[in-house]
């Protein structure tokens, strides 16, 4: 019998991702620079939720945080090219989901 043994790299990414909005906030940045109030409208997430995910992910070196200095201030996110690099990924989950997803909720309404 062959032993599975769990590669602590994924255990860690899963965790990251897997954490309430990440994934989601990553996803919606994967269109571009976004100030926080047009991510807290487009998700459905509270302002102090995405706060501290996007702190996290800041920290995590996913997201950028860059600050004009206008009047009044402006501030955007922006995924960094640690951030980009999920995006191939992503789009297999949506691609994943567009097929298997929908199937399980047919199922489900019958």
């Amino acid at each position: 019998m062959n032993e599975f043994e769990l590669c602590p790299r994924f255990e860690k990414t899963v965790a990251i991702l897997s954490q309430r909005w990440t994934a989601l906030i990553l996803y919606q940045l994967m269109a571009g620079p976004q100030r926080f109030c047009t991510m807290t409208d487009k998700l459905g997430v509270s302002g102090k939720t995405l706060s501290e995910r996007l702190k996290d992910l800041e920290q995590r070196d996913f997201v950028i945080r860059n600050v004009y200095p206008e009047t009044p201030v402006r501030i955007e996110y922006s995924l960094t090219a640690k951030g980009m690099s999920l995006t191939p990924i992503m789009k297999e989950i949506e691609n994943w989901s567009k097929t298997w997803i929908e199937q399980e909720e047919v199922a489900e309404q019958k």
